[in-house]
């Protein structure tokens, strides 16, 4: 079992909440906002739906990720390698928790190490930007690539969850420097993600500009993590002062758009209060080539294997399914002009 510590208690909070609390947004994604144009004649079957695509050098069976969502607790270990082991069955990428726990306490490390279990998945290291700010530096990234045998480093920004966390490093002076310095170190792509509160044109613009080589947008509309930490303290007034922020942040679809309005070619995962695989249908649609989940996973892995492997096929299977009645044969094709405004 793994040590008992602040960062570890921190981690079996998060989980507990996000699975017995409502943690939901009071806003949307915005996504609401589009559906898509139906095409009673797509001229084209449904077994010639293609969601493969390359990234960073691998390919991938469908656009679809496990968003990144915990470590460093022995719930968190099952919990990954259930999702890992159906990642790699349905062909999904994946992102692990902050791996600073394990940073600091080594004998974690296996509550994040999934390789053995999916083998072929695109697979995601994580920390947060902020650490780069309180002593973390290119050892420290390296150290959580090695740990994991990650294709990527997500460095996650989180300034008001920061805030608003007793325990929270706030300090996110001078970050983007920091940031461009590890790019330039680092031999794996960098991913920067927001964890629920979206990504600006002028935040976007620059990540852009330090050299990261994707997004993930995560905006707001699925789980607020200010609705996470209001439960988590015992404070009256600070839990009134989390819970106050229930509507805040940049909605997915606009956060999409933000990012791409950068660049029309930078790689872009789309996260946020996606429900299903229409919603990420539209998400791909307004400019992302992958999209994240995590409630509905989180809650699948908590239940069984089976119930991860059946979900993740349900959502292929409505990604599918809407790109056919759209007729649109490949991820290349599912366009902007595919939707039409509510």
């Amino acid at each position: 079992m793994p040590k008992d510590t602040p960062i570890n208690q921190r981690k079996a909070d998060h989980i507990h909440i996000n699975l017995e609390k409502d943690v939901q947004s009071s806003g949307t994604t915005g996504l609401e906002k589009f559906r898509f144009i139906h095409q009673a004649l797509p001229e084209l079957s449904l077994s010639d739906v293609n969601l493969e695509q390359t990234l960073f050098g691998k390919n991938q069976r469908v656009p679809l990720c496990v968003s990144s969502m915990t470590g460093g607790t022995s719930q968190a270990e099952r919990i990954n390698r259930i999702l890992a082991t159906a990642a790699q069955e349905i062909g999904f990428a994946m992102g692990v928790g902050s791996q600073r726990a394990a940073i600091e306490e080594p004998a974690l490390a296996s509550t994040y190490q999934v390789r053995k279990y999916a083998p072929d998945i695109l697979l995601f290291a994580n920390l947060g930007a902020v650490q780069l700010n309180t002593g973390y530096g290119v050892d420290e990234c390296r150290r959580a690539v090695e740990m994991i045998e990650a294709d990527a480093l997500i460095l996650h920004l989180n300034p008001l969850q920061e805030a608003l966390q007793p325990e929270g490093d706030s300090d996110f002076s001078d970050l983007i420097k920091k940031i461009s310095t590890v790019r330039n170190k680092m031999n794996v792509p960098i991913i920067i993600k927001e964890v629920g509160w979206g990504i600006s044109q002028k935040t976007a613009q620059m990540l852009h500009d330090a050299g990261v080589e994707a997004v993930d947008v995560a905006g707001a509309g699925g789980t607020s993590w200010s609705q996470v930490e209001m439960y988590r303290i015992t404070d009256p007034y600070r839990s009134q002062t989390a819970g106050a922020f229930i509507d805040w942040g940049i909605p997915t679809a606009e956060s999409i758009q933000n990012a791409r309005s950068v660049d029309k070619d930078w790689i872009i995962f789309a996260s946020g209060g996606l429900k299903n695989g229409i919603d990420a249908a539209k998400c791909l649609a307004l400019g992302a080539n992958m999209c994240g989940m995590a409630g509905i996973l989180l809650k699948a892995a908590n239940e069984s294997l089976e119930t991860t492997v059946n979900v993740m096929q349900m959502l292929v299977n409505q990604l599918r399914i809407a790109m056919f009645a759209t007729g649109t044969r490949r991820l290349a094709d599912l366009t902007y002009d595919k939707l039409s405004q509510v």
